[in-house]
């Protein structure tokens, strides 16, 4: 569809629309020009991200503002700065764009990518202060910004090298520090790419708007693949502790001879303990009943200070300090009780070993969303994940908003969604059976299909318990998912899936996993997913806290707290396939839940769903019929 007079001047960067995206413009154009809010429900292919910066961009030239575009995919990032020079090219504009992503993985220093976030802002913050990092201290020159520092960064501006591969690479060679080099660009940006937490995160913020000299009031902010906030801003405000760290701490502490800080760490490991027994699993914990007694024994604010004191020292000679995390635990436990849990588990360690954790859990992510979301210029929340949009704007405190939800661009007739109404994977109903009728099914689906599928599990587990079955009875090479894959396993295990899209080859994966988001897989190299089971993980104390406390607020608790957000994952997983205008392909859901109208009613209302025990019938039809 070609621009119309319309559009002319609204800096789409593209000669053509596609279907519905002009619907899209229009209400993001709407909110951004009138100051407003709005939530998005947009699935793949209608072009969000150009759909978003067009007219954000154009309202930010005219009025001084500055457009934050934020996702926590570096796919996304690159598109977005791509779009962004498509505009500039276009219309000739010479308005200065930069990608920031997050602080840690922009560090030149060596072995810090294996630092906890908090360890590593501690770590970065004492080596600076300390001036002990060559690239930090380049940056200055009495007290200012060095020459060395403002060339480069107008060479870059100049040269329109501002995303992050090119910021760092040049920071490298001229041995300045690739996130303050961002931030000298970011100054004069109307356009700024990043991550949830440059705009989220209390610290990061204050610290990015400060050196920036930008203001929350003239800011519209872009908030893509918006159904990862709510969890990515409950994990921010979320601490914990457990006993394997403490013991470490302890260590720490004995090393350096600061007894009083010891008998402190071992007062705290004891009631974690004492508050242990008798349970099997989890308890929830009281505020003071976990350090009640430390306060009254010792001078806690105090050795508090000493603690984080140490910690740094500790940090210059190796980085990571046990005593800095249990420190911003203790502070973070004195918190605010409402839109919080306290709770006790036994835990695995990674190394295997068996310990109790404690953890301050975030129930409410609105509780950082709120001010900022009142506070900025315009915000626009999207994803293709979005529904109900209802449930988002609640959640995430928006007091007004403008909820849109557009149908999918792409031929209904290249899509086939199926429900098979048979088996499930309630734990209940668990056991070998079950996992071999589940595996039969599979393999009947995946054989029916040409070329390349994937199947998505709730869990590793039920994974590798199907798969015991189904791998005798596929006809198609298996690829099978490793938990915690590395990003360069990811792309060669992906590739090398690829390279099976002739004859056909079967990633059996989990749903939340390395490969349930963010990955495309256009064209002929996914022609199936298929969804089994729920994504519904048995009720633990965080889940009830959870359910309790959305009750309490919106009288939604199993909708918001439980159902929703597992069933939007399953619906993720399953956007994997049908990822351009061209593609075929099939979704099958098996579990006999997907059925019952309480589950079925979560479905977006576009999809077009068969229900039926005869899918082999419809999967030959399916495919056999003429495109």
């Amino acid at each position: 569809m070609t621009l119309s007079d319309e559009f002319k001047d609204m800096l789409f960067p593209h000669d053509e629309m596609r279907p519905i995206q002009e619907e899209l413009i229009k209400s993001i154009n709407h909110a951004v020009t009138h100051q407003q809010n709005l939530i998005a429900h947009a699935p793949t292919g209608l072009g969000k991200t150009a759909a978003a910066l067009a007219p954000s961009i154009q309202e930010a030239i005219k009025k001084g503002l500055t457009v934050f575009f934020l996702t926590s995919r570096h796919t996304q990032h690159k598109l977005a700065m791509e779009t962004v020079h498509a505009i500039k090219n276009k219309y000739g504009l010479k308005f200065s764009a930069v990608d920031i992503i997050g602080k840690k993985w922009l560090c030149l220093q060596s072995g810090v990518i294996k630092l906890t976030p908090r360890d590593f802002s501690d770590y970065c913050q004492k080596i600076r202060e300390d001036g002990l990092c060559e690239y930090y201290d380049n940056m200055k020159e009495k007290g200012e910004v060095s020459k060395r520092a403002k060339e480069l960064a107008k060479r870059l501006r100049d040269e329109e090298k501002t995303d992050t591969e090119s910021i760092t690479r040049a920071a490298n060679e001229a041995k300045l520090c690739p996130y303050e080099l961002a931030l000298l660009l970011a100054k004069d940006a109307s356009v700024i790419i990043g991550d949830y937490y440059y705009i989220f995160h209390p610290s990061i913020r204050e610290n990015l708007l400060k050196r920036t000299g930008k203001e929350i009031g003239k800011i519209i902010l872009i908030i893509d693949e918006g159904h990862n906030l709510p969890d990515r801003l409950k994990d921010l405000a979320s601490h914990r502790v457990n006993t394997y760290v403490l013991k470490r701490a302890i260590e720490e502490a004995k090393k350096h001879k600061k007894k009083d800080i010891m008998e402190l760490l071992e007062m705290l490991e004891n009631n974690i303990i004492s508050l242990s027994e008798g349970v099997e699993r989890e308890t929830y914990v009281g505020k003071h009943a976990l350090i009640n007694n430390i306060k009254e024994s010792f001078d806690y604010d105090d050795l508090m200070k000493e603690m984080t004191l140490l910690a740094d020292l500790i940090r210059e000679e190796q980085k990571q300090s046990f005593l800095g995390s249990v420190a911003s635990f203790l502070e973070a436990w004195d918190g605010e009780d409402k839109g919080f849990t306290r709770i006790l588990s036994r835990i695995t360690t990674q190394k295997g070993e068996e310990a109790l954790s404690v953890q301050y859990r975030c129930l409410d992510p609105s509780l950082i969303t709120r001010d900022i979301i009142k506070q900025a210029y315009a915000t626009v929340l999207m994803s293709g994940t979005l529904s109900p949009t209802s449930m988002y704007k609640e959640v995430l405190g928006f007091d007004t908003a403008e909820e849109t939800t557009y149908k999918s661009p792409f031929p209904q007739s290249n899509k086939l969604n199926i429900i098979i109404p048979k088996t499930s994977t309630k734990y209940e109903t668990r056991n070998e059976a079950q996992y071999k009728d589940i595996a039969g099914i599979t393999a009947k689906v995946i054989n029916k299909i040409p070329g390349n599928s994937a199947v998505f599990f709730p869990s590793y587990q039920l994974r590798d318990a199907v798969n015991n079955y189904f791998s005798k009875l596929s006809n198609k090479t298996v690829f099978v998912e490793r938990p915690k894959m590395i990003k360069q396993e990811k792309l060669d295990f992906l590739e090398s899936f690829k390279g099976y899209k002739n004859v056909g080859a079967v990633l059996m994966g989990v749903i939340g996993g390395n490969f349930g988001e963010g990955i495309d897989l256009p064209g002929d190299n996914l022609k199936g997913v298929v969804i089994v089971g729920l994504p519904l993980q048995r009720p633990d104390l965080e889940t009830e806290a959870l359910i309790k406390y959305y009750d309490e607020k919106f009288k939604k608790g199993w909708d918001y707290g439980y159902l929703l957000p597992a069933f939007n994952k399953a619906l993720q997983s399953a956007g994997r396939c049908i990822r351009t205008e061209n593609d075929r392909g099939i979704v099958v859901f098996i579990d006999e839940r997907y059925a019952w109208n309480n589950y079925f009613r979560c479905f977006p209302p576009d999809w077009n769903i068969k229900i039926t025990l005869l899918y082999e019938k419809l999967i030959d039809d399916f495919f056999k019929r003429p495109q």
